[in-house]
């Protein structure tokens, strides 16, 4: 089976799929690859904050995300032993520190306004398996296996937007620098106590840092950093003394958490690094979101950074376009200031993980 379209986009997370929206709104064709046989997902970034937001409102989709369901953040607080040690408001005209945003109600908002283009076409349960390059070496199409048969989509551009462990970079022969954070993050999630307060609430636990943040539908999750590569060792540790740390810090949570986490299982491990290409774009493909630059959990970048990188990449594409650029240099022309802004945000990502016990300096 062979299809042909302008932009082959591989991977339906917030990014592709934002893109995959925005390029079919401007007539240019496109086919959007997802291995999975749906796009609800769970532990995956889901937190806006206003840059992602104003992405959305640009685009007249927020509307639509906020009718699904969406939290505003009433304040972010540093707590310490059981006690609030600092807080910080929104500061006019915004209302919130960050907005949870469930990544099924954003992925839902986005392809429901896609499905009605024309030049839209979503393939699900479509695992890409390699890529196809022409006599000049220009890479010009995808082998996918979709419901158990082989199929070719030859496009124009391939995006890459299937995350940290992208498939199309590794094929694209395109390297990717690791750096390792000196430490993972295990998530776990819980029912909010009653009257709990949106809000996002950081705690040093044992020189650990523990983050609760409030979700949309009335729970909390709760991220806590672990040394790199520890979970296989920790995990042969009696589970009760490491979970008994979190409600010595936050007493309002022990029936919750005592109900719903109550071993090793309960978590779910995320072992955290950031990456760096050496370059987002060659010969025909072109990388965005983690693909391109893999974000730490720290101030919950990269579902916001993904967006961008999709907003910018709609006009730079459709630019190309307009202009015959066939290879798709302008995407080449434009890199080194997204990738300046990147770099600073990566920074940023160092700067708070190694600075986070400051905040607490009252106390240590």
């Amino acid at each position: 089976m062979l299809v042909k379209t302008d932009v082959c986009i591989v991977g339906s997370g917030p990014g592709g799929a934002l893109l995959a929206y925005l390029l079919a709104k401007q007539d240019i064709s496109v086919v959007l690859l997802e291995r999975h046989s749906e796009v609800a997902r769970e532990f995956r970034g889901e937190f806006l904050n206003e840059e992602g937001e104003d992405i959305l409102n640009k685009h007249g989709l927020f509307e639509s995300v906020e009718k699904l369901g969406l939290l505003r953040m009433d304040q972010l607080e540093y707590w310490h032993e059981a006690r609030l040690f600092k807080r910080i408001v929104p500061k006019w005209p915004v209302d919130h520190v960050g907005i949870h945003v469930p990544q099924n109600h954003l992925l839902t908002a986005i392809l429901a306004e896609a499905k009605k283009l024309d030049c839209f076409r979503l393939m699900l349960n479509a695992r890409v398996t390699d890529l196809i390059r022409n006599e000049t070496g220009r890479f010009t199409g995808v082998k996918v296996r979709k419901d158990g048969k082989d199929m070719i989509v030859e496009s124009s551009l391939i995006i890459g937007a299937d995350g940290r462990f992208s498939t199309v970079r590794k094929k694209a022969e395109i390297r990717a620098v690791i750096k390792n954070h000196g430490y993972d993050l295990l998530w776990a999630k819980i029912p909010a106590p009653k009257g709990w307060q949106p809000s996002i609430k950081m705690a040093l636990v044992n020189d650990s840092q523990v983050a609760l943040f409030t979700q949309a539908g009335g729970s909390i999750q709760i991220g806590w950093n672990i040394e790199n590569g520890s979970f296989p060792q920790l995990r042969k540790q009696p589970f009760r003394p490491f979970i008994e740390k979190l409600l010595l810090a936050f007493p309002e949570l022990i029936n919750s958490a005592n109900e719903n986490i109550q071993s090793w299982k309960d978590f779910i491990l995320l072992a955290v690094h950031s990456s760096h290409c050496e370059t987002w774009t060659k010969d025909g493909v072109a990388l965005l979101g983690d693909a391109a630059h893999t974000m730490t959990p720290t101030g919950a970048f990269g579902l916001n950074c993904a967006m961008k990188d999709a907003d910018l990449l709609a006009d730079l594409i459709k630019e190309c376009i307009m202009h015959e650029d066939t290879e798709f240099l302008g995407l080449k022309i434009a890199e080194p200031k997204r990738r300046a802004e990147i770099e600073r945000l990566q920074a940023i990502q160092v700067d708070k993980e190694i600075s986070f016990a400051s905040q607490f300096v009252a106390y240590v």
